[in-house]
């Protein structure tokens, strides 16, 4: 037997005195196995959808019915003789067998795995087979398992503006099918939830210690992890991440960073803010702003050909080149729809520089072709 009762002696319930010869023979006799109990046996028949198992000095364990239907793959591959394990599911069952199950006993030594696994903080390498909104889904020794959204690696973390969940399941459902380095957090055999953790749990501390290597203005070479609506992140080395926000893409208007950049990318970026444990960094800051030599191209009164690249409140944006776009204000135009009308995204037309600060790289224009 792999489990004897540590409840109040036999013998003290009958007021044995201790050490009595009758006391100590009583105390050595193993007791009975209680539903739920783990035993040990060896087989000793095997019929037609039964395995009898010997539990000497309790009798003998019958495996039928749903039970043996349950554990039958695991039964084809076993010959008398054989020593297995099994779970009591009633002492006094069947024709005076004690009843008993493999699956339950596989089960309950799949949780007392997955507890000893918490407590070691060990970690496995699973296949994400779902996602939701929430998270992940993935199976660790044929039990389903959750892995939530919030205990995602930052380098899987779902970078999405402001919480949109249809997004974050898009992002999630990019992770089906790939492997993930885990450990257990939780493991409850009563509800049968096993929850998991990509996290190592002292991020914060790694992420510093890297980040202390970097000061502003440093200029380093990275890879692009990841393309988001707000900007694109780069990895600066194993643990560590920096975010280039869109308006420090490029010079010029970007409206989708992901027409610029891709995933696994290499860039240069220079570092231009450390705050609050982030890393933000620029890569138009490597560039040369054409405003600091727009003034040798053009001035006030000057008629340039501008592209319309965006509308706003105001008017609509005209680039008069890479990185140099000046204002056509609403006001020129009866009506914000006629501006539209009369300018199309897309389209040159021909302006006159109405306002031109270079130093605080403001242009304002006024359209100079037919209304």
């Amino acid at each position: 037997m792999s489990k004897e009762k540590k409840d109040a002696a036999p013998a003290a319930l009958i007021n044995l005195p201790e050490g009595h010869p009758m006391a100590v023979l009583i105390d050595a006799i193993p007791t009975p196995p209680s539903s739920g109990d783990l035993v040990e046996g060896s087989i000793i028949a095997m019929g037609r959808g039964r395995v009898y198992v010997d539990l000497a000095p309790f009798g003998t364990g019958l495996i039928y019915g749903r039970e043996y239907l349950n554990a039958a793959d695991v039964l084809r591959k076993a010959n008398v003789g054989d020593a297995i394990s099994a779970k009591v599911i009633d002492p006094a069952g069947r024709e005076g067998y004690i009843e008993l199950s493999l699956k339950e006993a596989r089960q309950a030594a799949i949780w007392s795995e997955a507890e000893q696994a918490i407590a070691a903080q060990t970690s496995y390498t699973l296949a994400v087979e779902e996602a939701n909104k929430g998270g992940l889904i993935l199976s660790w020794q044929g039990i389903q398992g959750f892995l939530p959204a919030s205990q995602l690696s930052k380098e899987h973390y779902p970078r999405v503006p402001e919480g949109d969940k249809d997004k974050i399941l898009g992002e999630l459902m990019r992770l089906v099918g790939h492997p993930l380095t885990i450990r257990i957090i939780t493991a409850d055999p009563k509800e049968g939830k096993l929850i998991f953790s990509e996290r190592t749990g002292n991020e914060a501390e790694e992420k510093a210690s890297l980040i202390d290597k970097y000061q502003v203005g440093d200029v380093v070479s990275g890879e692009v992890t990841g393309v988001v609506d707000f900007g694109v992140f780069v990895k600066l080395e194993p643990g560590l991440e920096g975010l280039v926000h869109i308006s420090e893409l490029d010079w010029g208007l970007v409206e989708d960073p992901r027409a610029l950049f891709a995933v696994g990318d290499a860039v240069r970026v220079k570092v231009i803010e450390i705050k609050d444990g982030k890393i933000s960094l620029s890569i138009k800051a490597l560039k040369e702003n054409p405003w600091h030599t727009a003034a040798e191209r053009y001035k006030k009164g000057m008629e340039v050909p501008g592209v319309i690249i965006k509308y706003n409140k105001h008017g609509a944006l005209a680039s008069v080149e890479e990185g140099v776009a000046g204002l056509v204000h609403v006001s020129e135009f009866p009506t914000p729809a006629e501006l539209r009308e009369t300018l199309e995204l897309g389209k040159t037309y021909p302006f006159v520089i109405t306002l031109f600060e270079p130093k605080d790289q403001r242009m304002t224009l006024s359209f100079s072709g037919k209304k």
